[in-house]
């Protein structure tokens, strides 16, 4: 198998970008980028570090964003398993990019910049839910915004196929494979949708 290894040989491989694809990009919210992130309730935050990359879904009941200005944005770190890997990230480099969806939609808006964490009380408390707040918000300064051209959403057909999942194993079947039958499964995945409703928030 050969690879590429330098830039020159890629571009020459698939020419120059579009003058829309670059067009597009802008170093702060447009009224227009801004209505479509207010929409989102589902975004994938992606980071890096010196322990390497994370990809992590961050979703809720509201906008997943809180917009602060044309330039910051605001996102709750709700209750999860713990392991801080996109935190860590963030405390250690502070670079970080986030894709936006929006159900029905085949657009996906992009936005690149740098994040730190908080856990100021009056920051956290913007975002109670149920009588809790999150421990931390990550405020995102923007670098880059702009939208991610459609056909990767066209192809997949992602909101158009209806439910794939039917039989995918479940998170519980996984981790009774990982320890070679040591896991107890069924019970872990009976107990999940009482345990995820207690603890969303």
């Amino acid at each position: 198998m050969n690879f590429i290894e330098d830039i020159a040989s890629l571009e020459a491989l698939y020419g120059t970008a579009g003058g829309a694809s670059i067009l597009k990009v802008t170093p702060a919210l447009t009224p227009a980028y801004r209505h479509w992130i207010e929409r989102s309730r589902f975004c994938v935050l992606s980071t890096t570090g010196p322990a390497g990359t994370d990809g992590s879904p961050r979703g809720d009941i509201d906008p997943v964003v809180k917009i602060q200005d044309d330039k910051t944005l605001l996102l709750p770190d709700w209750r999860g398993n713990q392991r801080l890997d996109t935190l860590r990230n963030i405390v250690e480099d502070g670079r970080i990019s986030l894709m936006f969806m929006v159900a029905g939609s085949t657009t996906v808006m992009r936005v690149n910049g740098t994040a730190r964490l908080t856990a100021d009380d009056d920051i956290c408390g913007q975002f109670e839910q149920k009588t809790r707040n999150p421990k931390t918000v990550i405020v995102i300064t923007i670098s880059e915004v702009y939208p991610q051209c459609a056909r990767a959403v066209m192809r997949a057909g992602l909101w158009e196929t209806g439910d794939m999942s039917k039989g995918l194993p479940s998170v519980g079947d996984m981790l009774k494979e990982i320890t070679a039958g040591g896991f107890d499964g069924a019970a872990y995945d009976a107990e999940w949708p009482e345990r995820a409703k207690k603890s969303m928030w």
